[in-house]
């Protein structure tokens, strides 16, 4: 009988069985791939005991994640001890290691720890990121670790020029009535904009239709992570592909805008590298596509001198960019404006911003550095708001596992650890008042340190050693909002200069108030889920 005839025999409850069939078998075929991988049985679990238990986990864990990591912490994590916190589904555990354990995680090589492998896993980059071969060789990273420091003085000018742009054009210039805005939407409308003047240049970075759909993209991957992580790993190739789609559709719609430039840069600086006597002179802006062409061009990388590849390329820098960056900033307005009135923080800040913006011209990189109160309020907001409750994620992908000798376990191939940020966050051990929005938390040592005289200074160099450590961008065991080690985000320089330079516009130019009461932070999985209602309002500040 063939297949057709078989189909059109079948009744819809015996279609719907079938399918259930396969769905529980498709569950079991991935229990068993998983099992050999399955950290060992004697690291304390949360959740419930039990076979059954366990496999009902795998469903509570979309909605109780967060919460057994805080009990794991106060359990075991801040008693050195590590513990396993039940995933989704088909997806064994994390064990989710104690901070005396980070730098022993740090120092893994990736043939032995590797942090692409579990970005890989986590965020489904051959089905995201259109290409299987880009989401193997991590080469955007290689691009920012090179190029982005070092240019940075450079790009603040037109950064700041942008912001101004975006910030003036969204709020208007009345002085008498307010405007209001959802928190999720004004940031959703700022941020894109600014970093796509970093990666693209300004032509692109104004386009509506590349802006628009490089956003849609940031929302279909994470739309897609929340879908397939719910599967089994087997239907992934399937389901990942279909869900793909809406990501190609909406590339090929920005790619059809950017192809023109990008061609034309690609051609121009392929042209110097070859002598081209009519190119000698030619300087390409300072942004992301220069840079990647510049480094592929270093590395001999003919695959990457691609129009197409460049496009693609884009793909995962816009998603990390935008939703992490329009998260930080939502959450930083929501703690900032729900403080107490009587402690004048945007009176003190706005005084911060007068006295070190530049008189005339744009901000530059060391006016921004003196921000210390602005800098203060935004690593605060990020210790107490984190959107993520575990962070660095590495897969073990030795063939025999990686043995970690202080805890005397091995972890087998193929199983994941990560660092416990909520419960370091939030923990009283470390942190006074840690369930307190502190905005002056950090500023208030920095400026004590400060104001000791050069002898006292020199009396004290690790005092000296962690009051430099307290700005937003230095990572720690104790402050994870970036993650940490060599893997730490390679743009968090950047994106330090711009919130400052978003919010200094903001504060100096406008008077804002929330309208709302601050919103609890909602979890799905590990990820905070951003209110979309929450409402502030806006005015321009009389001169």
């Amino acid at each position: 009988m063939a297949i057709s005839e078989l189909l059109g025999s079948m009744t819809s409850s015996q279609v719907w069985s079938f399918g259930a069939l396969l769905l529980v078998v498709t569950f079991i075929i991935d229990l068993v791939n998983d099992f050999a991988s399955h950290p060992p049985s004697h690291i304390p679990s949360m959740g419930k005991s039990g076979k059954l238990n366990a496999f009902l986990d795998s469903f509570r864990a979309i909605t109780k994640y967060n919460q057994w990591v805080k009990d794991g912490y106060s359990k075991f994590g801040k008693h050195g001890f590590p513990f396993q916190v039940p995933q989704p589904l088909s997806r064994h555990s994390e064990i989710v290691l104690p901070r005396s354990q980070a730098s022993w995680m740090i120092d893994q090589p990736d043939h032995i720890l590797s942090t692409y492998d579990a970005h890989n896993a986590t965020l489904y980059t051959r089905y995201n990121f259109l290409g299987r071969r880009l989401a193997h060789d991590p080469f955007p990273n290689r691009v920012l670790q090179k190029h982005l420091a070092r240019h940075l003085p450079a790009i603040i000018p037109n950064v700041d020029e942008e912001t101004q742009l975006v910030v003036g054009t969204m709020f208007g210039d009345d002085t008498e009535n307010w405007k209001s805005f959802t928190l999720w939407k004004l940031w959703m409308e700022i941020v894109p904009r600014v970093i796509n003047r970093l990666l693209v240049g300004p032509e692109l970075c104004r386009n509506k239709q590349f802006v628009d759909n490089m956003t849609n993209v940031s929302n279909d991957v994470v739309r897609n992570m929340l879908i397939l992580q719910l599967l089994p790993k087997i239907l992934h190739p399937v389901v990942g592909r279909l869900l793909g789609i809406a990501n190609y559709i909406h590339w090929r719609s920005a790619d059809a805008v950017a192809q023109p430039l990008l061609q034309e840069r690609l051609n121009a600086m392929l042209k110097q590298a070859n002598g081209h006597v009519e190119f000698q002179d030619y300087v390409p802006p300072e942004d992301f596509v220069t840079w990647t062409i510049r480094q592929a061009l270093a590395e001999k990388k003919t695959f990457e001198l691609d129009p197409v590849v460049l496009s693609k390329r884009l793909l995962p820098v816009e998603f990390a960019a935008i939703h992490t960056t329009v998260l930080t900033g939502q959450l930083w307005m929501q703690d900032l404006l729900s403080s107490e009135p009587e402690s004048g923080i945007l009176d003190i800040l706005r005084a911060e911003i007068i006295a070190n913006k530049p008189k005339s011209g744009p901000w530059t990189k060391a006016a921004l550095s003196n921000l210390v109160r602005l800098d203060s309020s935004i690593r605060e907001s990020q210790r107490l708001s984190n959107f993520l409750a575990t962070v660095i994620e590495r897969k073990v992908v030795s063939e025999n596992g990686v043995y970690n000798p202080d805890l005397d376990l091995t972890f087998p191939k193929g199983s994941y650890v990560v660092l416990n940020l909520e419960g370091t966050h939030h923990c009283e051990d470390l942190y006074e008042n840690a369930e307190s929005y502190d905005p002056l938390r950090y500023s208030r040592m920095r400026e004590a340190w400060d104001a000791k005289s050069d002898e006292e200074k020199r009396n004290e160099p690790e005092e000296g050693t962690r009051m430099r450590g307290l700005g937003m961008v230095t990572t720690s065991p104790q402050h994870l909002a970036f993650g940490h080690g060599r893997h730490a985000c390679p743009a968090r320089f950047f994106v330090s200069h711009e919130f400052k330079l978003i919010l200094a516009t903001i504060i100096l130019d406008y008077d804002i108030k929330m309208t709302s009461k601050k919103p609890e932070r909602q979890w799905i999985g590990r990820s905070v889920i951003p209110s979309r209602k929450t409402e502030i309002q806006i005015r321009k500040r009389k001169a």
